[in-house]
């Protein structure tokens, strides 16, 4: 299940919503990670861009890499403006097996940062500034060249 927000996430609505649809499902592990907006380098926060259709579609090949190993995904996101100490990113896993919960939550953050197309920008003196420092050039970007 992916959700998108406008603004901060509710962050307990969201974990109270999870639990209550899967606590019955019979997973013995529901693994959360929640990410915060950390006040540093003079921001007053983060704004967020999604390329939806892309973010669906690698969504989708994680669901079915979880699935194959009984897990099943959850993420919301943000998009545009989020100010500090509040959230822009949840997901979660859950799993018969706490084991395949921790190994997959740790292995779909990482991946998120490295391939989701989501562009972060800083929120300075009420300005968006791209974070290039703190990007990473998604995986098959750039110009198709005729080889």
């Amino acid at each position: 299940m992916l959700e998108l927000y406008e603004g901060s996430l509710p962050v307990e609505e969201i974990l109270s919503k999870w639990y209550k649809k899967f606590k019955d499902k019979n997973y013995g592990a529901f693994i959360p990670f929640i990410g915060i907006v950390r006040d540093e380098g003079g921001i007053s926060g983060l704004s967020f861009d999604i390329y939806e259709p892309i973010l669906k579609s690698w969504f989708e090949e994680w669901q079915k890499r979880a699935n194959k190993e009984g897990a099943y995904l959850l993420m919301a996101h943000s998009k545009g403006d989020v100010p500090n100490h509040t959230s822009s990113y949840i997901s979660a896993v859950l799993s018969p097996q706490r084991k395949v919960a921790l190994r997959l939550i740790n292995e779909f953050v990482e991946d998120f940062k490295a391939s989701a197309p989501i562009w972060k920008y800083d929120l300075i003196e009420g300005k968006r500034v791209y974070a290039k420092d703190r990007s990473l050039k998604l995986k098959g970007a750039g110009i198709l060249k005729n080889v």
